[in-house]
């Protein structure tokens, strides 16, 4: 079998206004995220994948992020065989707030990663 690198990209080159798709879990989310992006945990990602490939559709690319790198692969994995465009964030979020990029919190705390 012929296995292609997945697409990735380091933190620091993801555009400003790219479509950020945050595949951690809730408590993660709330700890700290990235102001406007589209969280679809892991769990729930079969479930809510036609709201997936519609943000897709309308941005032309996901970058998928999770905490490290290893959950947002196979979910960029999984996206590359259905014919996405979508590159993993190398780090994760650990490798954004790493790289000095902004992230929020809804309770208006300060952010950081869970």
């Amino acid at each position: 079998m012929n296995f292609s690198p997945l697409p990735s990209v380091d933190a620091a080159s993801v555009p400003a206004d790219a479509l950020v798709l945050d595949v951690r879990e809730d408590n993660e989310w709330e700890a700290g995220h990235i102001e406007g992006a589209l969280h679809v945990p892991m769990s729930d990602f079969v479930a809510r994948f036609g709201e997936v490939t519609e943000a897709v559709a309308e941005h032309g690319r996901a970058y998928v992020m999770c905490r490290v790198g290893g959950r947002s692969a196979q979910v960029t994995q999984y996206l590359v065989q259905q014919g996405f465009d979508a590159v993993n964030i190398d780090g994760g979020m650990l490798a954004w707030d790493g790289a000095g990029r902004p992230m929020v919190t809804g309770s208006g705390s300060p952010a950081f990663v869970l």
